[in-house]
């Protein structure tokens, strides 16, 4: 008897890599089923995400491709898992990073629930990532996450938080491909709707959307004064959540006598006092050594000692900056770089990696 053709339910954006990847697998001799996931239902007129020009694209991509693409409602999953994270950090006057989260709760749980309900054997979603399902750790087999070949794109940033078990059974078809291989596919194959879309970035929840608009209508700004290390008062904020540590724009307080003639950046936030603290020419006060990381989580196994080497990003288009991790009883992490890093910001994360292997990482405090 002939070996079952196995079933992958990939994930469709309506964009060109989650295309392609579908693409790649259907040639591969995959079943290949697509979903569509619509994570937020807006009701406004100008609209935070072009879903629906999305969804019409990830037909006409499916159709190409000759494979079914369902669409499945996950806003709610994703209201209550990220998006209440996302208002509940800036509230506390930190920098989420909701995507991470929308790896771990959504792409990774909810869609991977719902593709087994559809009967697949695999998933797939088009992230520039590497895996292997094969590595062995305590003479265990485990999956652990690598960097895809195309180091401008990687994306294991962004995948840090998914939990092992979650990446079991994944596929990622663009792992050895570039961007521009990945278009070129595209045109070759016809997927004329996809192949020159521009890429999608920040936050689908806002969209092309003022910021600060968007923000404001979830929680109240509160105005506050900007002042100088030493107090003395230079002008107003809007409100702390739309600041962020080493931020250069948009503070609206300019040239001021007795100051050197360079440029002003945040260097702090006073939440009791609902001050924003900025500094004036050289940016020493934002650079750290060392960091403290919560909500640690390795992916593939955690080291087998407290303390060890790697590299780090503490954001996500960093080099990576060798670095010694100790790990904490309390499953913290103290975080020592050889060279001081600007502008660490609590609410981002800060990512391992072992060569080309990501390790995984935690949040920023």
């Amino acid at each position: 008897m002939s070996e079952k053709i196995k079933t992958v339910v990939t994930g469709i954006s309506g964009g060109v890599d989650s295309a392609v990847a579908a693409l790649l697998l259907k040639q591969q001799g995959y079943d290949v089923i697509g979903l569509f996931m619509n994570n937020w239902e807006e009701s406004e007129a100008d609209g935070a995400c072009t879903s629906a020009e999305d969804w019409a694209d990830a037909k006409n991509a499916a159709s190409k491709i000759g494979i079914p693409v369902y669409s499945v409602n996950f806003s709610k999953e994703y209201y209550d898992r990220v998006f209440r994270y996302f208002l509940g950090e800036y509230e506390a006057g930190r920098t989420p990073n909701p995507d991470v989260l929308c790896n771990r709760e959504i792409k990774f749980d909810e869609f991977s629930r719902y593709a087994r309900e559809l009967g697949a054997d695999y998933i797939a979603t088009g992230h520039y990532c590497g895996i292997t399902h094969d590595a062995v750790y305590k003479g265990k087999r485990v999956t652990q996450l690598l960097r895809a070949a195309d180091g401008g794109k990687d994306q294991t940033y962004f995948l840090n938080q998914v939990r092992d078990g979650q990446l079991d059974n994944v596929l990622f078809p663009l792992s050895n491909l570039h961007k521009t291989e990945v278009r070129a596919i595209a045109e070759k194959y016809g997927l004329a709707s996809v192949a020159k879309k521009k890429d999608s970035t920040g936050v689908c929840f806002i969209g092309e959307r003022n910021f600060r608009k968007f923000l404001s209508a979830y929680l109240p700004s509160k105005p506050g004064p900007i002042t100088d290390e030493e107090g003395n008062t230079l002008g107003t904020h809007e409100g702390l959540m739309y600041y962020t540590l080493g931020q250069r724009r948009g503070l609206g307080i300019g040239g001021r006598a007795g100051y050197d003639a360079k440029r002003w950046f945040v260097i702090g936030k006073d939440l009791p006092s609902n001050t924003l603290i900025v500094s004036c020419g050289e940016d020493d006060r934002l650079m750290s050594s060392s960091l403290t990381a919560a909500s640690l989580n390795f992916i593939g196994g955690a080291p087998d000692v407290k303390e060890f080497n790697c590299t780090a990003k503490t954001r996500y288009r960093q080099p990576d900056q060798p670095c010694r991790v100790t790990v904490n009883t309390d499953n913290t992490a103290t975080v020592v770089f050889e060279t001081p890093q600007r502008a660490v910001t609590p609410g981002q994360y800060v990512v391992f990696y072992d060569g080309n292997r990501c390790l995984g990482g935690g949040v920023i405090c």
